[in-house]
């Protein structure tokens, strides 16, 4: 059941711009995903999932020591 705050905020939404009404979906399904325990990753996310698993089956990854120098920057600021 929607409460009449959360009604009368959806009706106004339909005369926001289009970018607007995407940005409030997205968050939206944000909410809904944390809700449900499920993540589902973006298009952009696949992507760099993807790029990922191929540099590891070609054999390119960092050694422990490059991890820990990363690490260790991070550490600093």
């Amino acid at each position: 059941m929607k409460t009449k705050e959360l009604a009368a905020i959806l009706e106004r939404v339909e005369s926001w711009p289009e970018a607007a009404q995407r940005q409030l979906a997205e968050i939206a399904l944000e909410i809904e995903q944390d809700l449900s325990g499920e993540y589902h990753p973006t298009l952009e996310e696949r992507a760099g999932i993807e790029r990922g698993l191929a540099d590891v089956r070609a054999g390119r990854y960092a050694t422990d020591e490059q991890v820990e120098a990363a690490l260790a920057r991070f550490r600093q600021r």
